[in-house]
């Protein structure tokens, strides 16, 4: 026997093989074996077997290859099973909490979205948020077809990543509350996470969204308030406390701006944000969302000649963004996505008249390929980060 083969043999570096496997799998789907034994390096006969342990570990499947030959072309042996993540086997629980709703979903390994519900929130005082989360999760949970394995929460404000209390959440006049307290007292026994919805949005498109491939990249979704999150590369930016990259609150108006709800002027987020697209649209000021999506696609050139200054502030908060991090790419989602399209041409004219030359060079503008769905399911790879370093522990538990 090979000293490499000795190694993967032994205990540690064995689960360490495991997770390699399974990460690939989980990101990319099904492959074959073959394709499986080329990316680890390791061998046939030790892939196949991590590939069984996966597999009594209920994670995933191997399937029978099926091939059609050229004609002509010669067969060269068996062709190498496909192996597949398990969505009904192996599941997480995953919860955005919005403004005035809490999305809540079963996703399955491999990021399969399984089952999903909103909930129309009245009041956003954290105790009810907490109780009406848990117990759409807890339905969630108990209608799974597998192994729930911890439940990931996105929340828009500053949390502190090592226990999710929830610092800062202007938006829904949150301070100071520990809210993964009040969701752990509620759900006994679950891996909870909390986490920046604008860190979430971050790590799913990066993980597999449009940002895959990309180590340097900036996510800006825009609701209410706007959120952000940054992988630098290739790993998120998270500050000593989890609360780095909290964009919406750089200032792009100053004193002249609107007073915004951190109790600062002229914050991003009051210049970009729902209320500044409705004041550009000329709609009312309680337009629904979807009332805002449906103008925003209809857009002629008198909207496009309102939204004028929050495309300003868009591209000069981006100008900022591009001379701090000097990203490749920066993802512009929520309701970022719809107003970008409509005003693309100034927006770009004052990110690049106020970025330097040389990173206002580098960067790409781009819409989410998640959709309204990433930061859902980066709520849920938050938990999965957790399963994939160690998948023995997460699945035998």
């Amino acid at each position: 026997m090979s000293v490499r083969e000795t190694l993967a043999g032994s205990p540690d570096v064995r689960r360490t093989n495991l997770a390699v496997l399974l990460r690939h799998l989980h990101l990319d789907g099904p492959m074959r074996r073959a394709e499986l034994t080329d990316r680890s390096g390791l061998t046939r006969s030790t892939v196949a077997g991590l590939v069984g342990e996966l597999g009594r570990l209920g994670a995933v499947e191997q399937t029978a290859a099926t091939t059609t030959p050229t004609a002509g072309a010669p067969t060269r042996g068996r062709p190498s099973p496909v192996v597949r993540p398990c969505p009904l086997g192996v599941q997480v629980l995953a919860a955005e909490v919005r403004v005035d709703a809490v999305e809540v979903a079963l996703v399955g390994l491999g990021g399969t979205v399984l089952r999903r519900e909103s909930h129309r929130t009245a009041a956003s005082a954290p105790e009810p948020i907490a109780d009406l989360l848990a117990d759409a999760v807890t339905e969630l949970a108990r209608a799974a077809p597998g192994r729930v394995l911890g439940l990931g929460v996105a929340v828009p404000g500053v949390t502190r990543h090592d226990d999710g209390a929830v610092r800062f959440a202007p938006n829904l006049s949150w301070r100071d509350v520990a809210f993964g307290r009040l969701l752990a007292a509620r759900l006994p026994g679950t891996d909870v996470r909390v986490v920046n919805d604008g860190d979430a949005g971050a790590l799913a498109e990066h993980l597999r969204g449009v940002a895959r491939g990309c180590g340097d990249v900036v996510f800006v979704e825009g609701e209410v308030g706007v959120g952000s999150g940054v992988i630098v590369d290739g790993k998120p930016l998270v500050g000593a406390g989890g609360y780095a990259g909290e964009l919406g609150h750089i200032a792009v108006a100053g004193l002249a701006g609107r007073r915004c709800r951190c109790g600062s002027y002229g914050c991003w987020e009051t210049e970009i944000g729902l209320d500044a697209i409705v004041r550009g649209l000329g709609l009312d000021d309680d337009a629904h969302r979807r009332e805002v999506v449906d103008a925003l696609r209809a857009a002629g050139p008198a909207e496009v000649a309102g939204l004028d200054r929050v495309a300003q502030h868009l591209g000069a908060g981006l100008a900022t963004v591009v001379n701090v991090f000097n990203p490749q790419l920066i993802v512009l989602g929520g309701l970022l996505r719809e107003l970008y399209p409509v005003v693309s041409a100034q927006v770009r004219r004052t990110m690049v008249r106020g970025a330097l030359a040389a990173p206002a060079e580098q960067v790409r503008l781009a819409l989410p390929e998640l959709g309204d769905d990433a930061v859902l399911l980066g709520a849920a790879e938050a938990v999965w980060q957790r399963v994939l370093l160690d998948p023995v522990a997460a699945l035998s538990a």
